[in-house]
């Protein structure tokens, strides 16, 4: 099985990709800290974020995938290309309309707030940021394709070329404008904005070289059987992802409304918990849908029961130390990668315990990510819509009451809380109908290795925090002590695994390629 072999390839980018990211939102502390200016960026490009998770990798990913590896098995690659330019077309329509009206409402929220508001200061980026919603929507149709072809390296540094256009507005433009007022934020939102057209550019060469053309179609969308199938199975998913998006702009409103830091607080945890998440999370479901699309197509569901299974138990590997681990050093992993500029003490604070409460998460967001392909793969959109609905409710429920009745140092971190408790149970429910149509992953043997990976991270995370605390008050400076005490605590991890799982490990260290040519 070469399944962790193409993770690798898609996780290194992916990496790649995440330290881009941090290394942006650093600048960005640096810059604004946790202002209220800072809290209204984050809002306002959670709007073209939304688009991008239900038109872009979303929904209609969800849907094109499928369609689409199907269409080119079997009737090739010129009618494949059709559909693709259709699909686009269709895209730039129906997007291009959404903005425009987007636009013009943003104009009557900014009136009917006032100027004074902390809500109309989101109004104006959002204006800037609307349109990139349809370039990173296009771009992810693009990504498609290429994961499709096994493609996984382009795609995955895809989002590379935003954090650098994203960084190079900041260092390069903002220290020559005013600090005052929507400057140097006005020039970060047009520098994503243009980072939309170079994410759609990057991808032509690969796309050439696979056989596809970036070309737009505006007629035969009613006549295509195809086109009406992605409609069908979009909607659906359309649905329970516009609900989960809508649901997470509400948790930034709330937390707004909870405290203006709230926010910007909860954006730079949820960067740091990203980094493992994308690395190997991520990397998994780019992977697993379209393996698991060729293996449903094929009928072959017991190998995709197989692959579903060994996904969930590299996963639990991975990521049982890096939740624990970054529970006990959520604070100094804060201040080392955030602390400067205007991002003082207090910011750390608040940082600290949104990381802490996002950390357990890592496990559940990511056996997310590889139960819901299954469905999709079989073209069942309906099921995790149906689902992901129910326990958006109870998930608005909690962060209402976190921000109602926690104090205001806290409320943020309800919010956090309430995100896992949602995906927990939004996860287990879906494997539970899994299990009753047969496709399940062997749930026994899983359960004892998250027992047994639990136990090894939990002696882990008390070793990595004496460490720590140890070298710390010795005068050993952060960005030593730190780093070392991780050292530390990944060694007494591999130790521990190589005793508790050792059938786990092999398997794991047996997939990567470079272990595979040396048997060759």
């Amino acid at each position: 099985m070469r399944l962790l072999g193409k993770v690798g390839v898609v996780s290194a980018m992916t990496g790649i990709s995440r330290v881009f990211g941090l290394v942006r939102e650093a600048v960005m502390a640096h810059y604004f800290g946790t202002s209220t200016l800072q809290s209204a960026f984050v809002i306002a490009f959670r709007i073209p974020n939304l688009f991008r998770r239900l038109f872009g990798e979303g929904a209609l990913g969800a849907a094109f995938i499928p369609v689409f590896a199907e269409i080119e098995r079997t009737e090739g690659r010129a009618r494949a290309q059709l559909f693709v330019a259709r699909i686009l077309g269709l895209m730039v329509c129906a997007l291009g309309l959404i903005i425009g009206i987007g636009v013009a409402l943003s104009f009557g929220v900014e009136r009917w707030c006032g100027e004074a508001s902390r809500w109309s200061e989101a109004m104006p980026l959002m204006r800037i940021m609307l349109p990139y919603a349809l370039l990173i929507c296009m771009a992810a149709i693009l990504s498609a394709i290429l994961n499709v072809h096994d493609r996984f390296a382009i795609a995955s540094l895809t989002p590379v070329v935003l954090n650098i256009v994203w960084i190079v507005a900041l260092l390069g433009v903002c220290p020559f404008l005013p600090e005052e007022g929507y400057w140097r934020i006005g020039a970060v939102s047009w520098g994503i904005l243009l980072a939309g057209f170079a994410q759609i550019a990057f991808q032509l060469p690969e796309l050439r070289r696979v056989g596809y053309r970036f070309r737009l179609s505006f007629a035969g969308w009613r006549a295509s059987p195809y086109i009406r199938q992605v409609l069908l199975q979009m909607g659906p998913a359309s649905l329970g992802i516009a609900l989960a998006q809508i649901n997470i702009c509400m948790d930034g409103w709330l937390a707004f409304y909870g405290a203006t830091w709230a926010p910007s607080a909860l954006e730079y945890a949820d960067r740091i918990i990203y980094l493992p998440l994308g690395l190997f999370g991520t990397a998994f479901a780019t992977v697993l849908l379209p393996t698991y699309s060729r293996q449903a197509a094929q009928g072959d569901f017991a190998d995709l029961t197989a692959t579903m299974t060994r996904a969930l138990r590299s996963l639990l590997l991975v990521m049982a130390p890096m939740a624990l681990g970054l529970m006990a050093l959520a604070t100094p992993t804060v201040a080392l990668i955030y602390q400067r500029g205007a991002f003082g003490d207090d910011s750390v604070l608040w940082t600290a315990r949104a990381v802490a409460a996002y950390a357990p998460g890592l496990l559940v967001f990511s056996a997310n990510k590889v139960i819901v392909p299954a469905f999709y793969a079989r073209k069942d959109l309906r099921t995790p819509v149906r689902v992901a609905s129910c326990c958006i409710f109870g998930n608005f429920a909690l962060n209402l009451l976190s921000v109602l009745l926690l104090p205001e140092g806290w409320r943020h971190v309800g919010i956090a809380l309430s995100t896992v408790v949602n995906s927990l149970a939004n996860t287990l429910i879906l494997t539970i109908l899994l299990r009753r149509q047969g496709l399940a992953p062997a749930l026994r043997p899983l359960l004892f290795t998250l027992c047994r990976t639990l136990l090894a991270a939990g002696i882990m995370a008390f070793a990595v925090g004496w460490a720590h605390h140890s070298l710390s008050t010795r005068g050993l400076p952060l960005l030593l002590s730190l780093p070392l005490s991780i050292a530390l605590g990944a060694g007494v991890y591999f130790a521990l695994i190589a005793m508790l799982e050792p059938k786990a490990l092999r398997e794991a260290l047996a997939d990567f390629p470079l272990r595979r040519r040396r048997k060759k």
